[in-house]
């Protein structure tokens, strides 16, 4: 079906506090210094866009077109330059015009963006390189069925953008079929989710101010967009339904001693909270001091009167902070690859290599060995992920009942991003029979 072009914003305009003078900055020009920085592949393209807004003094139309563009190149990326190079006829390109047409290429195929402007906009921030974006965005604009017709014929990692390695390795593990249900799936922005905090005696006033909302059972909602003075003021937590399966798989009960040994940014450790009735004691540790700002500002929001925090590592020699207590759950959210967020994560494909998933599958074992000696006995421990592969799921598990025989796998849930409709998730429940 297709839709109505979008409605184009406004030009913003560059401060004046470097003395530099005010001069008009087109949305698509910062689009194109954001992508060129993200090309470095030193910071995320999230943290990136969030800097550029502050920087430019986004009014919230341009911020949404710049954030549509930017991601929009990253997620179609190979498909772009694809493209590029039959409309080119595979001719070589600078870096500078490459980004420029991906920028061009993404609005007037991809987003259907009003092509006069998307055209227009691309062309002037070409530079020398003008003649040739203009003619072949205008052929784009007038060839567009054909080209989209194209490819659909084009192979599951052209078309889909994903990484040939990684296609092959899921179509090894789950078929061809939910394969490109996967990478179909990924291509798809991802819906705004909220959890409401039972912690805040008004969290069930804020379902009133999301607009278009669905409660969808437990706490959570999908809205159009999200209820932003409720976030601030700890009402309800953005947060994607398959969070909560972990920190309710685990059963933490009031008065109970946890551990979430993986804590930041605090969504989980929340959940935890509201199980126990910001009773007992919640250890909220995590390895990243840089995260714990954040970890400690969520936890005071969203009103967890009962979690400590600490900066560790399990996997380090130092000592615990919180002495040789042993716990009666832990909750072990464990670093992973992110595979089954990458329709959140939009760079995350980008930045995985083959041999990643060995790499990360020996952390986690390290991580997962380090806690069960930190239980109770009797105690229980949920290991989750949020990745699709095996690799740092069910093997990591599996190593660990081998190496614990005292252990038990008592439950375990999968989600699967296209199946759930939700991100993917992993995770298992291990007791401890001593």
């Amino acid at each position: 079906m297709k839709h109505a072009p979008r409605q184009e914003p406004a030009r913003t305009r560059r401060g004046t506090r470097d003395g530099a003078g005010a001069r008009g900055v087109s949305v698509r020009e910062i689009a194109l210094d954001v992508l060129g920085e993200w090309s470095h592949q030193r910071q995320y393209a999230q943290d990136l866009l969030d800097t550029a807004c502050r920087r430019h003094s986004l009014s919230g139309p341009d911020a949404a077109l710049l954030h549509l563009i930017v991601l929009g190149v990253v997620r179609h990326l190979s498909l772009l330059d694809h493209w590029t190079d039959e409309l080119c006829s595979h001719r070589h390109l600078d870096h500078r015009s490459r980004w420029v047409l991906r920028i061009g290429l993404v609005q007037v195929l991809v987003l259907d963006l009003p092509p006069h402007a998307a055209v227009n906009e691309s062309v002037n921030i070409a530079g020398r390189a003008r003649g040739l974006v203009n003619a072949v965005l205008r052929r784009a604009v007038r060839e567009r069925e054909q080209w989209l017709a194209a490819a659909d014929a084009w192979p599951l990692e052209i078309r889909t953008s994903h990484p040939a390695f990684l296609v092959a390795r899921w179509q090894e593990a789950f078929g061809g079929p939910r394969t490109r249900a996967l990478c179909e799936w990924n291509q798809q922005p991802a819906a705004n989710y909220v959890r409401l905090n039972p912690l805040h005696p008004d969290a069930a006033g804020c379902v009133g101010r999301m607009a278009e909302s669905e409660d969808l059972g437990g706490g959570f909602h999908r809205c159009a967009t999200l209820p932003r003075d409720a976030l601030a003021a700890g009402q309800c937590y953005a947060q994607d339904p398959s969070t909560a399966i972990a920190p309710l798989m685990l059963g933490a009960r009031p008065g109970e001693l946890v551990l979430d040994a993986c804590a930041a940014p605090g969504g989980k450790t929340a959940i935890l909270a509201a199980a126990m009735q910001n009773t007992g004691r919640i250890i909220a540790a995590d390895s990243s001091s840089a995260r714990l700002p954040r970890l400690r500002d969520n936890l005071r929001r969203l009103r967890v009167a009962n979690a400590v925090v600490f900066e560790h590592d399990l996997t380090s020699r130092r000592a615990a902070p919180w002495g040789d207590q042993k716990f009666d759950r832990i909750l072990l959210d464990a670093p992973c690859s992110n595979t089954g967020v990458m329709r959140r994560r939009v760079d995350v494909r980008w930045r995985l290599h083959e041999d990643d998933f060995e790499i990360l599958a020996a952390v986690q074992r390290r991580l997962l060995q380090a806690a069960v000696p930190l239980l109770k006995p009797g105690g229980s421990l949920v290991y989750s992920t949020c990745s699709v592969d095996a690799a740092e799921n069910r093997a990591v598990v599996e190593a660990a009942l081998a190496e614990h025989p005292f252990l038990a796998l008592d439950a375990e849930r999968f989600a699967f991003p296209p199946e759930a409709g939700s991100d993917g998730a992993y995770a298992a429940l291990l007791t401890s029979r001593k």
